[in-house]
């Protein structure tokens, strides 16, 4: 018979794996379910590492391996149980660590809380609420995970009720309360909360600051984050976003240059920033900086990029981009293939799009928007119909998004009555209820196509008062067709909404101009000088050379001005020649 020491003085190894390798002799030899050494083949520092492993192996995506370990283990703790429940739900498998749980000999208040974080995480809040009911017995970290996840799914209220009845709070109790009623819009509630943190830690003012720019109120977030005792990276991150936001672009960068190590988000705080504040080539710049600091771009990063490449209209830049895009392997992800959609679209390259649309497996309904979209900027009205009826065929509902694409289909295409159609089909039909945006489209086609007393009907109709956006597509319409009595009218509603809107001024001007009410003109100049309106200067650029250039009227910054001014007047010399040789001797000797 063998014969084995397991006192601690034995020399033999110990370790899981000699253990294993001597089983098969060991069941040779003993009765396993009789044997009383049977049990003790584990020994306390064999079942910590294996419980260590199974952790490991679950973080890393590997949890068969992980069960493998488990289902080898002749002695479990609870610890080991807890491994393998919080490891399923980690990787995706509640079901899994549903049963397990259920199968556990012995639970302890870690393993109840680890099942309410395995519901919260798999989207099952109401399950998480009965597991959380059913405890024998709580801790504070028990109450924090329900808090937590019922403010997750937007149950603030019922939240609010547990955070009352809570036996103790700590720091996290009160600073996932913050967050909830910010995210809900009571800011004040939550800043009288924040205030009665007995010890707020980095968390608590982020979240604070976090909340107030997310609630739009920047100035107060800047205060508070001035009064921050130790700066982490996540709030200097969430200022320069409200820097953003407020348009300071320049504050936000001197708030990132002062950051000593930067991550992916302070990386796409800036560079988003940038992209959404029109300065595409900052944006550019930004992206290259980090490549060259070793920093690996996310899809938040390829988003905002390419948006940048959107607003430049710089198809060589988004071609750079979308081969960036396959070379980190994000060409599959959606929120990706969107924005290429609509980047080659806005860049020209209607083929482009199409091609990035086919490379999604399973569009969602923003995929389909910018297809239809990207069709309406390009003219394709009979496209855009199309790729409706097909999104339709796949059982992908329509959104407000939708239709104000295929308004704008229309309109691009002069389609008034196909528009009222849609317009009505969108009410009627699909019971979405029609925004400003989308009343100011119709009132466009409407205007455009002549019919500018109907135009104004509907204005006059709407549910909401009308915007300067609604306004101005009326007083555009009317200088087409020389409305004058509209026109005053609309003029009239921009000036009240946007005193220093000098599109309104400008336009019924040249309204009364065509009129012959020359007086007026001089009276509408006068008033524009008296209020110190400006007229804002239209500007366009052509990429050349990897280098996009701006042009303005009366502008002649232009390091290349002389050169483009001879190519000017030689291609308007081409234009006259064949229609009166006189001229062209004129404009020599001018």
């Amino acid at each position: 018979m063998l014969a084995i020491c397991f006192s601690s003085s034995c020399s033999l190894p110990r370790t899981p794996f000699a253990i294993r390798a001597i089983f098969p002799l060991l069941l040779h030899s003993f009765n396993r379910k009789s044997h009383p050494l049977s049990t003790e083949l584990f020994s306390t520092q064999d079942v910590f590492a294996f419980n260590v492993k199974i952790g490991s192996l679950s973080r890393a995506g590997n949890i068969g391996a992980a069960r493998q370990l488990f289902d080898q283990m002749t002695v479990r703790d609870t610890v080991s149980w807890n491994s393998i429940i919080t490891g399923y739900w980690q990787n995706g498998c509640f079901d899994e660590s549903k049963r397990l749980f259920g199968l556990m000999p012995t639970k302890n208040v870690v393993s109840w809380n680890s099942m309410i974080a395995g519901c919260i995480e798999s989207g099952r809040i109401d399950q998480a609420w009965q597991y959380f009911q059913a405890m024998p017995q709580r801790n504070t970290a028990s109450w924090n995970a329900m808090i937590s996840g019922l403010i997750r799914f937007d149950r603030v209220e019922e939240a609010s009720r547990l955070f009352e009845e809570m036996p103790t709070r700590n720091v996290v109790s009160f600073t996932a309360m913050v967050d909830g009623f910010a995210k809900i819009g009571e800011i004040e509630q939550a800043r009288a909360l924040f205030n009665c943190i007995p010890q707020k830690n980095a968390v608590s003012w982020t979240v604070m600051i976090s909340g107030y720019i997310e609630n739009g109120k920047f100035d107060e977030a800047e205060k508070l984050f001035e009064n921050m005792p130790d700066k982490n990276i996540v709030a200097m991150t969430a200022m320069i976003t409200g820097y953003c936001k407020e348009g300071k672009t320049e504050n936000a960068k001197m708030l990132f240059d002062q950051i000593p190590c930067r991550d992916c988000a302070s990386w796409n705080a800036i560079i988003t920033g940038y992209a959404q504040n029109g300065s595409g080539e900052e944006a550019l710049k930004l992206l290259s900086q980090m490549l060259k600091k070793g920093m690996q771009p996310d899809h938040t990063t390829f988003v905002s990029v390419l948006t940048a490449c959107s607003s430049l209209a710089s198809l060589q830049e988004g071609r750079k981009t979308h081969v960036l895009v396959l070379k980190s392997g994000y060409e599959s992800h959606i929120s990706i293939c969107n924005a290429l959609i609509s980047m080659y679209c806005k860049c020209g390259s209607i083929i482009d799009s199409e091609l990035a649309f086919r490379r999604i497996d399973h569009p969602d309904v923003v995929s389909w928007n910018a297809m239809i979209a990207a069709f309406a900027r390009h003219g394709f009205f009979d496209r855009a119909l199309a790729s409706f009826s097909e999104m339709r065929l796949n059982r992908v509902e329509p959104d407000r998004i939708t239709f104000l694409s295929l308004l704008s289909a229309c309109d691009h295409a002069g389609k008034v009555h196909e528009s009222l159609n849609w317009f009505n089909s969108m009410v009627e039909s699909y019971r979405i209820i029609p925004g400003p945006e989308h009343y100011a489209c119709l009132v466009n086609i409407l205007s455009r196509g002549g019919q500018v007393e109907k135009a104004y009907k509907i204005i006059q109709e709407m549910p909401f008062e009308a915007d300067s956006g609604i306004w101005s597509a009326l007083l555009s319409a009317c200088h087409v067709h020389l409305n004058v009595k509209l026109g005053e009218l609309a003029a009239k509603k921009i000036m009240e909404l946007e005193p220093q809107n000098s599109g309104a001024y400008v336009v019924l001007s040249n309204i009364y101009a065509a009129a012959g009410m020359w007086r007026e003109v001089t009276r509408v100049r006068g008033l524009m000088k008296e209020q110190g309106v400006k007229k804002q200067p239209a500007y366009s650029w052509m990429e050349i050379e990897n280098k996009v250039h701006f042009f303005s009227g009366d502008d002649a910054s232009h390091p290349e001005i002389h050169r483009i001014q001879l190519e000017l007047r030689g291609m308007r010399l081409q234009m006259i020649t064949d229609n009166d040789t006189e001229e062209v001797f004129s404009e020599l000797s001018s």
